[in-house]
Protein backbone atom coordinates (compact mmCIF):
# COMPACT_ATOMS: atom_id res chain seq x y z
CA UNK A 1 0.00 0.00 0.00
CA UNK A 2 0.87 3.07 -0.75
CA UNK A 3 -0.21 6.03 1.28
CA UNK A 4 0.33 9.80 0.65
CA UNK A 5 0.05 11.75 3.52
CA UNK A 6 -1.04 14.88 2.09
CA UNK A 7 -1.34 16.26 -1.57
CA UNK A 8 -3.11 19.07 -2.97
CA UNK A 9 -5.63 19.95 -5.76
CA UNK A 10 -6.94 23.65 -7.05
CA UNK A 11 -9.53 24.74 -3.35
CA UNK A 12 -12.50 25.29 -5.63
CA UNK A 13 -15.52 23.14 -6.29
CA UNK A 14 -14.68 22.50 -10.03
CA UNK A 15 -11.24 21.02 -9.65
CA UNK A 16 -10.78 17.92 -11.19
CA UNK A 17 -9.69 15.06 -9.34
CA UNK A 18 -9.67 12.79 -11.89
CA UNK A 19 -5.72 13.83 -11.33
CA UNK A 20 -5.86 11.14 -8.21
CA UNK A 21 -5.67 8.27 -10.61
CA UNK A 22 -1.91 8.90 -11.45
CA UNK A 23 -1.20 7.25 -8.17
CA UNK A 24 -3.04 4.05 -9.72
CA UNK A 25 0.03 2.57 -10.83
CA UNK A 26 1.25 1.82 -7.24
CA UNK A 27 -1.62 -0.63 -7.11
CA UNK A 28 -3.69 0.35 -4.83
CA UNK A 29 -3.17 3.06 -1.67
CA UNK A 30 -4.46 6.27 -0.07
CA UNK A 31 -4.04 9.74 -0.49
CA UNK A 32 -5.01 12.98 2.36
CA UNK A 33 -6.26 15.65 0.24
CA UNK A 34 -6.12 19.02 1.46
CA UNK A 35 -9.35 20.97 1.69
CA UNK A 36 -8.16 24.31 3.74
CA UNK A 37 -5.80 26.38 5.32
CA UNK A 38 -4.81 29.90 6.56
CA UNK A 39 -6.99 31.94 4.39
CA UNK A 40 -9.87 29.63 4.49
CA UNK A 41 -13.45 29.93 7.20
CA UNK A 42 -15.66 27.16 7.96
CA UNK A 43 -17.84 27.63 4.97
CA UNK A 44 -15.48 27.69 2.06
CA UNK A 45 -14.42 24.34 3.51
CA UNK A 46 -17.60 23.03 4.11
CA UNK A 47 -18.55 23.88 -0.01
CA UNK A 48 -15.08 21.96 -1.00
CA UNK A 49 -16.05 19.00 1.14
CA UNK A 50 -19.66 18.88 -0.23
CA UNK A 51 -17.98 19.01 -3.60
CA UNK A 52 -15.51 16.47 -3.31
CA UNK A 53 -17.01 13.81 -1.82
CA UNK A 54 -19.69 14.14 -4.51
CA UNK A 55 -17.23 13.87 -7.15
CA UNK A 56 -14.65 10.80 -5.53
CA UNK A 57 -18.25 8.90 -5.07
CA UNK A 58 -18.73 9.24 -8.98
CA UNK A 59 -15.02 8.77 -10.00
CA UNK A 60 -13.98 4.99 -11.32
CA UNK A 61 -10.69 3.63 -8.74
CA UNK A 62 -11.01 6.57 -5.71
CA UNK A 63 -13.53 5.86 -2.98
CA UNK A 64 -13.98 7.56 0.24
CA UNK A 65 -12.35 5.89 3.56
CA UNK A 66 -14.10 6.39 6.78
CA UNK A 67 -12.38 3.46 8.74
CA UNK A 68 -9.03 1.26 8.19
CA UNK A 69 -11.09 -1.66 7.07
CA UNK A 70 -12.27 0.41 3.98
CA UNK A 71 -8.54 1.61 3.32
CA UNK A 72 -7.22 -2.03 3.21
CA UNK A 73 -10.23 -3.01 1.10
CA UNK A 74 -10.03 -0.36 -1.40
CA UNK A 75 -6.41 -0.59 -1.36
CA UNK A 76 -6.75 -4.50 -2.15
CA UNK A 77 -8.73 -3.90 -5.14
CA UNK A 78 -5.97 -1.69 -6.55
CA UNK A 79 -7.92 1.80 -5.66
CA UNK A 80 -7.18 5.07 -4.45
CA UNK A 81 -8.97 5.41 -1.18
CA UNK A 82 -9.36 9.12 -0.49
CA UNK A 83 -9.58 10.94 3.38
CA UNK A 84 -8.77 14.89 3.78
CA UNK A 85 -7.05 17.20 5.88
CA UNK A 86 -6.29 20.92 6.83
CA UNK A 87 -3.53 22.64 7.42
CA UNK A 88 -4.69 25.94 10.30
CA UNK A 89 -7.66 26.01 12.52
CA UNK A 90 -9.19 28.67 10.27
CA UNK A 91 -11.26 26.23 8.98
CA UNK A 92 -12.87 26.17 12.60
CA UNK A 93 -14.03 29.53 12.72
CA UNK A 94 -12.99 29.77 16.23
CA UNK A 95 -15.14 26.71 17.44
CA UNK A 96 -13.72 23.96 19.04
CA UNK A 97 -17.06 22.11 18.39
CA UNK A 98 -16.22 22.51 14.37
CA UNK A 99 -13.91 19.66 15.13
CA UNK A 100 -16.69 16.46 15.07
CA UNK A 101 -18.42 17.43 12.08
CA UNK A 102 -15.36 18.12 10.30
CA UNK A 103 -14.33 14.73 11.12
CA UNK A 104 -17.60 12.86 9.99
CA UNK A 105 -17.02 14.75 6.30
CA UNK A 106 -13.95 12.49 6.52
CA UNK A 107 -11.33 14.89 7.90
CA UNK A 108 -8.52 12.78 9.39
CA UNK A 109 -5.55 15.27 10.42
CA UNK A 110 -5.69 18.45 11.23
CA UNK A 111 -2.84 21.09 11.96
CA UNK A 112 -2.98 24.10 14.38
CA UNK A 113 -0.79 26.64 12.29
CA UNK A 114 0.35 27.48 8.65
CA UNK A 115 3.67 29.02 9.10
CA UNK A 116 2.80 32.44 11.20
CA UNK A 117 0.74 32.14 14.60
CA UNK A 118 -2.69 32.10 14.54
CA UNK A 119 -5.20 31.60 17.82
CA UNK A 120 -3.65 28.11 18.38
CA UNK A 121 -0.21 28.86 18.65
CA UNK A 122 3.27 29.60 16.71
CA UNK A 123 4.17 28.82 12.86
CA UNK A 124 7.28 27.58 11.96
CA UNK A 125 7.80 30.99 9.45
CA UNK A 126 7.73 33.31 12.65
CA UNK A 127 10.90 34.60 14.57
CA UNK A 128 9.26 34.15 17.92
CA UNK A 129 7.38 31.03 18.97
CA UNK A 130 5.66 31.66 22.04
CA UNK A 131 4.28 27.75 22.06
CA UNK A 132 0.69 26.48 22.45
CA UNK A 133 -1.37 29.16 23.31
CA UNK A 134 -4.66 27.60 25.92
CA UNK A 135 -7.02 27.13 23.40
CA UNK A 136 -4.37 25.39 21.43
CA UNK A 137 -4.49 22.58 24.09
CA UNK A 138 -8.09 22.42 24.11
CA UNK A 139 -7.78 22.12 19.99
CA UNK A 140 -5.67 19.22 20.51
CA UNK A 141 -7.75 17.70 22.86
CA UNK A 142 -10.57 17.98 20.46
CA UNK A 143 -8.52 16.30 18.20
CA UNK A 144 -7.28 13.51 20.24
CA UNK A 145 -11.73 12.87 21.49
CA UNK A 146 -13.10 13.44 17.47
CA UNK A 147 -10.23 10.91 16.26
CA UNK A 148 -8.26 13.84 14.61
CA UNK A 149 -4.71 13.37 14.09
CA UNK A 150 -2.62 16.27 15.49
CA UNK A 151 -0.24 17.21 12.65
CA UNK A 152 3.35 19.43 13.22
CA UNK A 153 4.14 20.48 9.73
CA UNK A 154 4.06 24.21 9.25
CA UNK A 155 4.03 24.41 12.86
CA UNK A 156 6.34 26.50 15.03
CA UNK A 157 9.16 24.16 17.04
CA UNK A 158 8.04 25.11 19.89
CA UNK A 159 3.89 24.30 19.50
CA UNK A 160 5.15 21.28 18.40
CA UNK A 161 6.91 19.96 21.31
CA UNK A 162 3.81 21.31 23.39
CA UNK A 163 1.73 19.54 20.86
CA UNK A 164 3.13 16.32 21.55
CA UNK A 165 3.44 17.23 24.89
CA UNK A 166 -0.08 17.69 25.61
CA UNK A 167 -1.40 14.70 22.85
CA UNK A 168 -3.09 11.44 24.63
CA UNK A 169 -2.60 9.77 20.95
CA UNK A 170 -0.15 9.77 18.18
CA UNK A 171 1.20 13.11 16.57
CA UNK A 172 2.62 13.01 13.15
CA UNK A 173 4.25 15.86 10.23
CA UNK A 174 2.59 14.88 7.54
CA UNK A 175 4.61 16.32 5.39
CA UNK A 176 8.23 17.96 6.50
CA UNK A 177 11.74 17.07 6.27
CA UNK A 178 14.61 16.73 8.41
CA UNK A 179 16.44 20.31 8.95
CA UNK A 180 19.88 18.37 9.73
CA UNK A 181 19.46 17.93 5.73
CA UNK A 182 18.85 20.16 4.38
CA UNK A 183 18.56 23.84 6.42
CA UNK A 184 14.98 25.17 5.80
CA UNK A 185 12.87 26.90 7.80
CA UNK A 186 9.86 24.44 7.13
CA UNK A 187 11.96 21.38 7.98
CA UNK A 188 12.29 19.85 11.64
CA UNK A 189 14.68 19.29 13.74
CA UNK A 190 15.69 16.41 14.92
CA UNK A 191 14.32 16.87 18.66
CA UNK A 192 10.74 17.73 17.03
CA UNK A 193 10.87 14.17 15.21
CA UNK A 194 11.87 12.38 18.23
CA UNK A 195 9.46 14.38 20.62
CA UNK A 196 6.55 13.14 17.72
CA UNK A 197 8.00 9.79 17.55
CA UNK A 198 7.44 9.76 21.45
CA UNK A 199 3.71 9.61 21.16
CA UNK A 200 3.66 6.90 18.35
CA UNK A 201 3.60 9.74 15.65
CA UNK A 202 5.10 9.57 12.15
CA UNK A 203 7.06 12.04 10.20
CA UNK A 204 6.09 12.30 6.82
CA UNK A 205 8.89 12.87 4.48
CA UNK A 206 7.89 14.63 1.65
CA UNK A 207 8.74 15.29 -2.41
CA UNK A 208 9.38 19.39 -2.60
CA UNK A 209 12.15 20.17 -3.95
CA UNK A 210 12.81 23.49 -1.36
CA UNK A 211 12.23 21.10 1.06
CA UNK A 212 14.25 18.41 -0.08
CA UNK A 213 17.53 20.34 -1.17
CA UNK A 214 17.82 23.26 -3.29
CA UNK A 215 14.55 22.58 -5.25
CA UNK A 216 15.53 18.96 -5.69
CA UNK A 217 12.07 16.81 -5.74
CA UNK A 218 14.24 13.53 -6.78
CA UNK A 219 13.89 10.42 -5.16
CA UNK A 220 18.04 10.39 -4.34
CA UNK A 221 17.37 13.46 -2.34
CA UNK A 222 14.29 11.91 -0.62
CA UNK A 223 16.05 9.05 0.29
CA UNK A 224 18.56 11.32 2.21
CA UNK A 225 15.84 12.52 4.39
CA UNK A 226 14.38 9.07 4.77
CA UNK A 227 17.48 7.43 5.78
CA UNK A 228 18.27 10.14 8.76
CA UNK A 229 14.85 10.06 9.65
CA UNK A 230 15.10 6.55 10.06
CA UNK A 231 18.59 7.00 11.98
CA UNK A 232 16.96 9.29 14.53
CA UNK A 233 13.02 7.72 15.20
CA UNK A 234 13.68 4.51 13.80
CA UNK A 235 11.60 2.52 10.99
CA UNK A 236 8.37 2.32 12.55
CA UNK A 237 8.02 6.33 12.66
CA UNK A 238 9.09 7.10 9.43
CA UNK A 239 6.55 7.74 6.41
CA UNK A 240 6.29 9.35 2.88
CA UNK A 241 4.01 12.21 1.31
CA UNK A 242 4.41 14.14 -1.97
CA UNK A 243 3.00 17.51 -0.39
CA UNK A 244 2.10 17.62 -4.51
CA UNK A 245 0.11 20.62 -5.72
CA UNK A 246 -1.91 19.40 -8.77
CA UNK A 247 -2.40 23.11 -9.03
CA UNK A 248 1.29 24.14 -9.30
CA UNK A 249 0.88 26.94 -11.58
CA UNK A 250 -1.94 28.60 -9.46
CA UNK A 251 0.05 27.97 -6.45
CA UNK A 252 3.20 29.54 -7.88
CA UNK A 253 0.77 32.75 -8.37
CA UNK A 254 -0.01 32.22 -4.67
CA UNK A 255 3.49 31.88 -3.28
CA UNK A 256 4.10 35.53 -5.07
CA UNK A 257 0.62 37.16 -4.35
CA UNK A 258 0.79 35.95 -0.37
CA UNK A 259 3.73 38.01 1.29
CA UNK A 260 1.81 37.24 4.86
CA UNK A 261 2.10 33.39 4.82
CA UNK A 262 5.60 32.56 2.77
CA UNK A 263 8.81 34.16 2.80
CA UNK A 264 12.21 34.34 0.76
CA UNK A 265 12.80 30.38 1.43
CA UNK A 266 10.01 29.49 -1.26
CA UNK A 267 11.43 31.06 -3.55
CA UNK A 268 15.30 31.84 -3.09
CA UNK A 269 16.06 28.44 -5.74
CA UNK A 270 13.55 29.72 -8.32
CA UNK A 271 10.18 28.36 -8.82
CA UNK A 272 8.54 25.61 -6.81
CA UNK A 273 9.57 22.36 -8.18
CA UNK A 274 7.56 19.53 -6.53
CA UNK A 275 7.85 15.77 -7.01
CA UNK A 276 4.77 14.47 -9.18
CA UNK A 277 3.13 11.12 -8.52
CA UNK A 278 4.56 9.41 -11.87
CA UNK A 279 7.94 9.41 -9.86
CA UNK A 280 6.73 8.71 -6.45
CA UNK A 281 4.98 5.30 -6.89
CA UNK A 282 8.82 4.80 -8.11
CA UNK A 283 10.10 5.10 -4.66
CA UNK A 284 9.82 1.41 -3.42
CA UNK A 285 11.50 0.37 -6.44
CA UNK A 286 14.34 2.73 -5.40
CA UNK A 287 14.96 2.10 -1.65
CA UNK A 288 14.67 -1.38 -2.81
CA UNK A 289 17.92 -0.62 -5.66
CA UNK A 290 19.59 1.04 -2.53
CA UNK A 291 19.65 -1.68 -0.69
CA UNK A 292 16.03 -1.14 1.88
CA UNK A 293 14.37 -5.00 2.93
CA UNK A 294 10.72 -5.52 2.06
CA UNK A 295 9.82 -5.40 5.77
CA UNK A 296 11.41 -1.53 5.81
CA UNK A 297 9.99 -0.31 2.38
CA UNK A 298 6.64 -1.88 3.15
CA UNK A 299 6.78 0.11 6.97
CA UNK A 300 7.77 3.67 5.54
CA UNK A 301 5.44 3.23 1.94
CA UNK A 302 2.35 3.15 4.40
CA UNK A 303 2.25 0.93 7.38
CA UNK A 304 2.98 3.29 9.66
CA UNK A 305 0.88 6.27 8.93
CA UNK A 306 -1.76 2.86 8.58
CA UNK A 307 -0.87 2.43 12.28
CA UNK A 308 -1.35 5.92 13.50
CA UNK A 309 -4.56 5.85 11.52
CA UNK A 310 -5.70 2.67 13.44
CA UNK A 311 -4.91 3.92 16.61
CA UNK A 312 -6.19 7.02 16.39
CA UNK A 313 -9.22 7.45 13.74
CA UNK A 314 -12.08 6.05 16.16
CA UNK A 315 -13.19 8.56 18.67
CA UNK A 316 -12.42 8.36 22.69
CA UNK A 317 -15.96 6.67 24.39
Amino acid sequence: MLWDQHACVELVETADLTDLHRYRPAGGGLVSLNVGYAPHGPAVVTSLLAAFRAQIERIDGLALATSIDDVDRIAAAGDTAVVFDLEDCAPLGGRLDAVGPLVAQGVRTIAPTYNVANRAGGGCLDAVDDGLTAWGRDLVSELNRHGAVPDGSHVGARTTLEMCAVSTRPVVFSHSNLRAVWDHPRNITDDQARAAADTGGVIGITGVGIFLGPNTPTLSAMTRHLEHAVEVVGIDHVGVSTDFSFDWQTFRDVLATSPDLYDASYTAWGPVEWMPPETFVDLGAHLRDHGWGDDDIAAVLGGNFRRVARESWHPLS
